[in-house]
């Protein structure tokens, strides 16, 4: 997908008595990712939705691909305005790193709630993602946007030519959140990532082994040779500790019936003994003032979640074994994707980061 390929503004939703300040457009609107992203800013308070892009969908109504998302009257068309503020890219690894020098021209912030700007290392991509980088030099100069660990670099390129966010991968998310404390304080010795995540986290495109006869009544592992958000887990944690490289992280995700969420059991063997008491001062401190962060006092469900941007994360200090289980859930399509990078796209402009995103979770 190309620039001209992507939407024109459409500001017949615009509340006649609200101003919104800053205009943006998605790419990849019609995906599970791109729909969230509609859904969120359609209300947030200082957005206007000015352009939907999607291969192939020029002219088409939102509500073809979402129907839920009918009441918003976007229609996909052509071209995204000049004077956009930010851009949304939801599409598939290799083509934001294609389309980048376009937008950077353009001065405009990018949130790419992709992987091609997530990795610090060039070399990483063709292992983990089967390309070579084709602009490494500006892996460097990209934010990964975990505004829990990243808040003060999102400030800090507010005002630079080149903005780019890296939103983070869902699991790397569930599995990071879920371990920063331990990983911050050097406890981290070893540890194994049991991760659970519904349907919606492998995307909108027809897979054969997507099909309902198939995931449904079953459980399965998958990328038991490597899944790509290892890089990731791998590379944060070891920031966390001050190390250029992570520690290695042994992750086994798993494809569960359900739509939408995550959860992440995390085994960690620690460098020293740590009972409950410290295991509990340290997760409450460390997330003290975080607003989609919660420590709990039992094992939390995906449907805690659904539909927010909140993460929970309930931790045990196991006496009988010696090891901490660490357990965090978030909904794959919000905290996990949109929510995060909406976020993250709160800090980067300077705007309250809860703004847009106070919905409660949904449930049953």
């Amino acid at each position: 997908m190309t620039i001209s390929e992507a939407a024109a503004p459409d500001s017949s939703t615009a509340d006649a008595t609200v101003s919104p300040e800053l205009r943006v457009a998605i790419m990849g609107a019609t995906g599970y990712g791109g729909g969230e992203l509609v859904r969120l800013l359609a209300r947030h308070p200082s957005v206007r939705v000015v352009g939907l892009a999607a291969r192939g969908r020029d002219d088409q109504p939102v509500a073809v691909s979402h129907p839920h998302l009918s009441t918003t009257l976007h229609t996909i068309v052509a071209d995204i305005p000049d004077d956009v503020d930010a851009v949304f890219l939801a599409l598939p690894h290799g083509a934001a790193a294609q389309m980048i020098g376009e937008l950077i021209e353009r001065k405009v912030a990018v949130v790419d709630l992709g992987p091609d700007f997530r990795l610090k290392n060039a070399a990483d991509y063709p292992r983990w993602y089967g390309f070579d980088h084709p602009r490494p030099e500006l892996l460097a100069t990209s934010v990964y946007g975990l505004p829990e660990l990243h808040r003060r670099e999102l400030h800090a390129i507010a005002e630079s030519d080149v903005r780019i966010v890296a939103s983070p991968g869902c699991y790397s998310t569930t599995a990071v959140l879920s371990l920063a404390p331990l990983a911050r304080a050097g406890l981290i010795d070893d540890v194994v990532v049991d991760a659970k995540s519904g349907v919606s986290g492998a995307g909108r495109d027809p897979k054969p082994e997507m099909m309902f006869g198939e995931v449904n009544e079953s459980v399965k592992a998958y990328g038991v040779a490597g899944h790509r958000h290892v890089a990731e887990i791998e590379q944060e944690l070891g920031l966390l500790r001050g190390s250029a490289a992570g520690a290695p992280v042994d992750f086994l995700p798993h494809l569960i019936p359900m739509t939408r969420g995550i959860l992440a059991a995390c085994h960690v063997r620690t460098a020293r003994p740590v009972g409950q008491a410290e295991l509990d001062d340290l997760y409450v401190e460390f997330y003290a003032d975080e607003r989609f962060v919660s420590v709990v006092d039992a094992p939390p469900a995906t449907k805690h979640v659904t539909g927010s941007n909140e993460f929970r994360v309930f931790v045990h200090s196991d006496e009988r074994t010696g090891r901490v289980l660490a357990i965090g859930v978030l909904d794959n399509l919000v905290k996990g994707a949109a929510g995060q990078a909406v976020q993250a796209f709160n800090v980067l402009f300077g705007l309250p980061e809860h703004t847009g995103l106070e919905q409660l979770p949904l449930a049953p």
